[in-house]
């Protein structure tokens, strides 16, 4: 019996109506045994522009060749499902018949084709961010900020716990540390991560009032929110490590900027008033201490010198006493000497005058200086 179906040429006029096809199976030519559609509407122009089939000339639909294509198919199939590639910051979570197997590192690696095995790619050599309350463009990480600005508004639009508004822009970046954990305990982890992360950090700023927010608490806020994202990430067993926790911008409402803007000027002139008095202060203190020191070191240092003198002086009457009990006459001639000799000695000029010559009229130059 033959198995190919003779179909009409080009030329075959499509308003014909009878025309058979030539086929080799009866039952087939017979099913076909149906006029082309005729239009009898002289308004009609889709007769006019119906397309003329083409010739196929003979398709063969013989089965001798299906056997080897479906093989072909077949194993094309097994090789591209059994060969994957996991790139240098990323390893690949393995699981086999949805079952978790292993954990393959960075290179080429084969698996099971056909949907046995499953590779799932993971990040986990990557340092990775959420941004909160606003979006850096270009990001890799799908979760990396929200797209909506109305979601990123409701982000960094915060109540502290004196119920003041505050707006918060925060970034958390973390690393995945277990590959298995990150995969398969939560079904979309870095949007569960992103959840915890703003609980966390409403809480952190609801514990607080507003002028801790705003000026001294930035650091300690970092500090505690990055402990009770990464306690209750631990607890739920996310496999992920966060690294760092920073504030980017902390400003009030913009209704009330001005307002916080003129109390942080305040504040800054406060700063740096105590700033320079405590320089001044740093300055006069130490060089009043300095001076201090020295008048005290002289005052010692006179008060040895009087103490030394007084005692020099004390031991040298005691000697002239003790000369003096043993030759009066020669003690008190000597000391008259010696004091005249201490107090004549600094006057320029001397005039000695013996009391025997008394019959010769002293002259003495009063005025030396008129004389040459």
């Amino acid at each position: 019996m033959s198995n190919f179906i003779r179909l009409p040429t080009p030329q075959s006029s499509l308003g014909l109506r009878g025309r058979r096809w030539e086929c080799g199976n009866s039952r087939v030519a017979q099913s076909l045994r149906r006029p082309y559609p005729s239009f009898q509407s002289p308004t009609d122009t889709v007769a006019k522009d119906y397309p003329q089939l083409p010739d196929f000339h003979r398709v063969s639909l013989k089965p001798k060749w299906l056997l080897p294509l479906a093989v072909l198919v077949l194993l094309g199939a097994t090789f591209l499902t059994a060969m994957y590639q996991v790139p240098t910051n990323s390893v690949a979570v393995i699981q086999r018949f949805g079952a978790y197997l292993d954990t393959k590192q960075p290179g080429l690696h084969f698996k099971l084709p056909l949907g046995v095995d499953r590779a799932t790619i993971v990040e986990a050599r990557r340092q990775q961010k959420l941004e909160f309350g606003y979006g850096t463009m270009g990001g890799t990480n799908p979760s990396q900020f929200s797209e909506s600005r109305i979601e990123q508004e409701a982000e960094r639009n915060m109540v502290t716990g004196d119920l003041n508004g505050v707006v918060v822009e925060w970034v958390i970046q973390y690393r995945v540390e277990d590959a298995k954990a990150f995969a398969f305990n939560f079904r979309e982890p870095a949007e569960t991560l992103r959840d915890l992360a703003e609980a966390v950090m409403r809480e952190v700023v609801g514990d607080r009032t507003v002028d801790e927010v705003l000026t001294v608490g930035r650091q300690e806020m970092e500090v505690a929110s990055l402990e009770r994202l990464q306690d209750l990430s631990s607890k739920l067993e996310m496999g992920i490590r966060i690294e760092q926790v920073q504030l980017r911008n902390v400003n009030p409402p913009p209704p009330v900027q001005a307002s916080f803007d003129e109390v942080n000027r305040a504040q800054q002139e406060k700063e740096q008033m105590i700033n320079q008095a405590n320089g001044e202060y740093n300055r006069a203190v130490p060089r009043a201490r300095g001076e201090a020191e020295q008048k005290v070191s002289e005052a010692e240092g006179y008060a040895k010198k009087r103490i030394n003198e007084a005692e020099g002086d004390a031991a040298r009457f005691k000697a002239q006493l003790a000369a003096y009990l043993e030759a009066p006459e020669v003690t008190r001639r000597r000391l008259y000497l010696e004091t005249m000799q201490e107090t004549l000695a600094p006057l320029a000029g001397k005039v000695i005058l013996d009391d025997a010559a008394s019959g010769v009229l002293p002259l003495l130059n009063l005025t030396p200086a008129s004389n040459p």
